[in-house]
């Protein structure tokens, strides 16, 4: 037999480090990371005031014809002990958004609804946040303690509000956002849309965001209850104006205008909106991924080749170690693999999904690698940031209103 050359030995032994940086690195992530993979993190404990506040809820709604039966009426439905009421905000919509939303009010009846229409939105707005202002501006008159920032594809269990409010009195909140229940029905939602929460909870650890004395800052759009004094002093949402990650954007400026906020996974919060095909799922992630990384080269380059050590080299090390004869690259290799899955099982239980499906992360996170190359490649060609017919320019391209 003859002796394996420097050449070889060479390429095992980078390929061994690579596996046992790719190990080191889940370590880091199981015990440093926030503990990001547990998924206890619901809503605080709370008792409720003495007083209800008044609360205005404002909805942003554009072309949501098809899930709004399923949406609307829930939040009309909301059993709350004080004011509230719902502001509808009809952004340019195409299929009868605003009609339908009449008809479920009088079918219906519950909360108060006000349906209005902001116009197209100005150069260096994007649609929903500026249908968000004109809802709050709506709503300003009526002078509510909070604001409830709900999407239009959002089913609220009739006692959301009540908790969301009695939450933010007793925890002195003033932001608190729930990370709705996202749909998980189809094949390909069941392998990226757990593995979606995963990713965000990995990147925004839910126990670090809610402590005082942190830059870590975070909402999820889909539900967010915002305190109107913080929301003023922290220029909501002409502040973020231009921001495609709004929910993101919005709680560091909350948070950097000295607002305590708090994020968490929802019980009885869902999304009603369909994800069936790969297509539809990639379209929601591409949208806005390069956003993520600033539209940054450079980011994109550390983002593709942490993804390849963190999520493709377990698997690779642990089939190639074997087939080459390299227990440490094997073995390296299986036990990175065994911690990721460890970590995405919380994940898989909380949405109610097979177990089985907990190995193929590293195949869901390839599928996000190219998601993110792609969103970036969109961007480069002026299509990126596309949305329901709207294209948004990269933050430096959009001119300052001084």
């Amino acid at each position: 037999m003859r002796a394996p050359s420097v050449g070889q030995t060479a390429r095992v032994s980078a390929f061994v480090w690579i596996a046992v940086g790719s190990l080191a690195a889940w370590l880091w992530l199981l015990l440093c990371q926030g503990f990001f993979w547990r998924t206890d993190v619901r809503l605080p404990a709370r008792r409720e005031p003495a007083r209800w506040p008044d609360v205005c809820v404002v909805v942003p709604a554009r072309d949501e014809a098809a899930v709004l039966p399923d949406s609307l009426p829930s939040l009309l439905a909301q059993d709350y002990p004080g004011r509230a009421e719902v502001f509808l905000v009809d952004d340019g919509s195409t299929d009868g958004t605003g009609r339908l939303a009449r008809e479920l009010a009088e079918r219906y009846g519950g909360l108060p609804l006000t349906v209005d229409s902001p116009g197209e939105p100005p150069a260096g707005w994007t649609g929903k946040l500026w249908a968000v202002r004109h809802g709050i501006a709506l709503a300003r008159a009526r002078e509510p303690e909070y604001l409830l920032l709900t999407d239009a594809d959002i089913a609220h269990a009739p006692d959301s509000l009540r908790e969301l409010v009695a939450a933010a009195d007793t925890g002195g909140f003033d932001l608190v956002s729930q990370m709705a229940r996202l749909r998980v029905a189809s094949m390909w939602e069941r392998l990226v849309v757990p593995a979606f929460v995963y990713f965000f909870a990995q990147l925004y650890p839910f126990r670090r965001i809610g402590r005082k004395g942190t830059r870590m800052a975070a909402a999820a759009g889909g539900c967010v209850l915002l305190r109107t004094e913080a929301a003023e002093r922290a220029r909501i949402p002409d502040a973020i104006r231009h921001a495609v990650i709004d929910d993101v954007a919005l709680a560091r400026a909350v948070k950097a205008g000295g607002g305590h906020i708090w994020l968490g996974l929802a019980d009885r919060v869902d999304s009603v909106r369909p994800y069936p095909l790969l297509h539809d799922l990639w379209r929601m992630v591409s949208r806005s991924a390069y956003a993520q990384l600033r539209h940054s080269p450079l980011l994109l380059a550390g983002t593709v080749a942490g993804l390849a050590l963190v999520y493709l080299v377990p698997p690779v090390a642990l089939v190639a170690g074997a087939a080459a004869g390299s227990p440490a690259t094997a073995v390296a290799g299986g036990l990175a693999w065994l911690v990721m899955t460890g970590t995405y099982v919380p994940m898989l239980r909380y949405y109610r999904q097979p177990l089985w499906l907990a190995p193929l992360l590293p195949f869901t996170a390839a599928l996000y690698l190219l998601m993110t190359v792609d969103s970036a490649v969109q961007h480069r060609r002026g299509r990126g940031a596309a949305w329901k017919g709207r294209t948004y320019a990269r933050p430096e391209a959009v001119p300052d209103e001084g």
